[in-house]
């Protein structure tokens, strides 16, 4: 009898471990909040390449795709290079866009130059950043990336993935719902 109540704790144990696994990650500054302060990452690419810089001041009131990323992956790059040409095609409304690394890899900001260079991308910024991410942009530990989008500083929609969970089409979401940043 005592076994049969320890295997039945066992799989409900599990069972709420798997729920909670299967629940999204919340990470990043959600809908409806406002950007109230600045941080510096250092941009690898774009105009101030090589140098701490505010891409949230760069970017001002216009439209902006800000991603905070742990790692360089194909599915991450192919959304970048989807991102890079929406940039490029709305640059009438001054659509920026940048993607910050969170990680302490020395190595990674020319490692970062050299994708840049490899996959073409010109819009998009990439730029470093301490592994735990800017303290009020509320960046997760557990979300591998997260996507804020947001115009004139209030966050009109966000994604966030653990690591493995971005896939294709979580991608064209992402570039579906530029529109909510986008004038009409």
């Amino acid at each position: 009898m005592v076994r049969n109540w320890i295997a039945v704790a066992f799989a409900l144990s599990v069972a709420v471990a798997n729920t909670r696994a299967a629940e999204p990650v919340k990470s990043g500054l959600q809908r409806g909040d406002k950007i109230t302060t600045i941080f510096e990452p250092l941009n690898v690419t774009g105009e101030h390449a090589g140098e701490p810089y505010c891409l949230i001041c760069e970017n001002g009131l216009a439209p902006v795709a800000m991603l905070f990323a742990r790692e360089v992956n194909e599915p991450l790059l192919n959304l970048l290079g989807k991102l890079d040409q929406a940039t490029d095609k709305h640059r009438d409304q001054e659509m920026g866009s940048f993607v910050v690394f969170l990680s302490d890899d020395d190595g990674l900001p020319k490692r970062l130059a050299e994708v840049a260079k490899q996959r073409g991308l010109k819009r998009v910024v990439l730029s470093t950043f301490e592994p735990a991410g800017p303290e009020r942009f509320k960046v997760a530990a557990d979300a591998d990336l997260t996507v804020v989008l947001y115009r004139e500083h209030e966050v009109k929609a966000n994604f966030a993935f653990r690591k493995g969970e971005l896939t294709e089409a979580d991608g064209d979401s992402v570039l579906a719902a530029l529109p909510k940043i986008l004038t009409k």
